[in-house]
């Protein structure tokens, strides 16, 4: 019996906080990132200055593996191991091709979603839909690359 209960309770109390699920993407408001400030360390940090520190991490990091990239690539190498490199590029290859047409369709199949939901259910501006299918292609291509 409480086990049944549990099941029960489990199952009913999405139902009580429905209310508040009814929020869309679209109504997400971000703050403009030199009002918000973080306290790092004890010292004060604007959203903006993390932003940018982020950026630099990245580019030094790009960078770095420019540099290891050229080491490696300068390194002698022996006949059979420049085959066997050059099978496995050419079943990588084979693989993302596979897997691009996959995310072609995959994409095709969210941007209807994504256009039906955001403009004939919630009635936003074509040009606003247009944005956000850009940042949906722009989302599965990091997943392609």
């Amino acid at each position: 019996m409480l086990r049944i209960f549990k099941y029960l309770a489990t199952a009913i109390i999405p139902f009580v906080f429905v209310s508040q699920a009814f929020a869309s993407e679209v109504e997400l408001h971000i703050p403009p990132l030199d009002t918000v400030s973080f306290n790092l360390f004890g010292q004060a940090v604007s959203g903006h200055g993390i932003l940018i520190f982020g950026i630099v991490v990245c580019v030094l990091g790009m960078l770095f593996g420019l540099y290891e990239f050229n080491k490696v690539k300068s390194l002698p190498a022996h006949k059979s191991m420049l085959d066997v490199s050059s099978l496995i590029y050419e079943t990588c290859k084979t693989y993302l091709l596979q897997q691009g047409k996959f995310l072609i369709l995959l994409e095709v199949l969210i941007g209807i979603c994504i256009s039906y939901y955001f403009y004939f259910l919630l009635g936003l501006e074509a040009s606003k839909v247009a944005t956000i299918l850009l940042w949906s292609v722009l989302g599965i291509l990091g997943s392609f690359s």
